[in-house]
């Protein structure tokens, strides 16, 4: 297990590179405490990244897995999605209350409110994340503590960009029958009633009180993305399609045939702090070859398989 540190000129941190003995590699960006890259032991990409992705601050890089807090997309006083994604992060030498990390590529991050953040958002916190690597698995454990003497409250998610083959050719399982906010119809509340998602324009949906499994299906790539969650109850979905890409100045026309974003989110029921408390959420990403029965896969033996 490795841990290698990119330095500014400086010599302050600006990047951390994660590796482990089967090959996998990551990335982490101490601007933004952002995942950029994550490579399976052949080298592969499993995580998208814009073709206009902007890499000078303040603007946070479409791709990877960007960290929204306090607030997720518009809805609410602060800028899209907080500002934990255009701040710099510090590496968290003492990562309390969770346990060293052992015998494993990690990397702990911390990101304490500033006095510019106090302006927008008057409440003193840590956000502690904690990235580790190991063989076909990418694993993120997020811990908020209130450390004011008032309580306040936070959405927060994981904005997983996930690298897909074709986006038409990919279906997601585990959110059927599920009730969903659509954000592109003023956040109306539906029911989903398709035995599982497909894709054939745009969609930006928040699932409500999902699964702690949810399968990713490519059918092209033959590969099904795993994610397991825990702390954070709602999941969003998202792709711009081809009118919505065009008009993205840090997204390529393209782009969105090759992406898809499935988030680990609260949302509905923002989580509340009184001082001094802690929450704690969990993500994991793995990745599990698929094969064809019949020509068409069947996810829930994926899912199971991972029970």
């Amino acid at each position: 297990m490795q841990v290698n540190i990119t330095p500014y000129v400086d010599g302050s941190p600006s990047r951390i590179i994660l590796s482990e003995p089967t090959g996998s590699t990551a990335e982490v960006r101490l601007y933004g405490g952002q995942v950029v890259s994550w490579k399976n032991e052949r080298r592969e990409e499993l995580l998208f990244m814009s073709s206009k992705a902007l890499w000078k601050p303040p603007k946070a890089v479409r791709g990877g897995v960007p960290i929204c807090f306090p607030q997720f997309s518009n809805f609410g006083p602060l800028e899209q999605h907080g500002f934990a994604r255009n701040r710099l992060w510090s590496l968290d030498n003492s990562p309390s209350p969770l346990p060293p990390a052992n015998n494993q590529s990690t990397v702990d991050l911390i990101l304490k409110s500033t006095d510019e953040d106090l302006k927008a958002w008057p409440h003193r916190f840590e956000l502690r994340l904690r990235i580790s690597l190991s063989a076909g698995k990418l694993t993120f454990i997020p811990h908020v503590r209130n450390s004011d003497n008032k309580p306040f409250s936070f959405s927060f998610a994981l904005k997983n960009y996930l690298s897909v083959s074709d986006i038409s050719e990919v279906r997601v399982e585990g959110l059927e029958t599920l009730d969903y906010l659509d954000n592109m119809l003023e956040r109306e509340r539906y029911t989903e009633q398709a035995d599982a998602i497909t894709f054939d324009g745009e969609i930006d949906r928040a699932y409500l009180s999902t699964p702690t499994k949810i399968a990713i299906i490519d059918h092209e790539k033959k590969r099904t993305f795993v994610l397991r969650k825990e702390g954070m109850p709602d999941a969003v979905v998202w792709n711009p399609w081809d009118k919505k890409s065009k008009a993205l100045p840090d997204l390529g026309d393209e782009d969105y045939k090759t992406m898809l974003c499935l988030d680990s989110a609260v949302i509905e029921t923002p989580i509340v702090l009184k001082p001094f408390e802690e929450w704690k959420g969990r993500q994991e990403l793995s990745t599990v070859s698929s094969s064809y029965c019949s020509g068409q896969l069947d996810p829930q033996k994926v899912i199971r398989g991972f029970i």
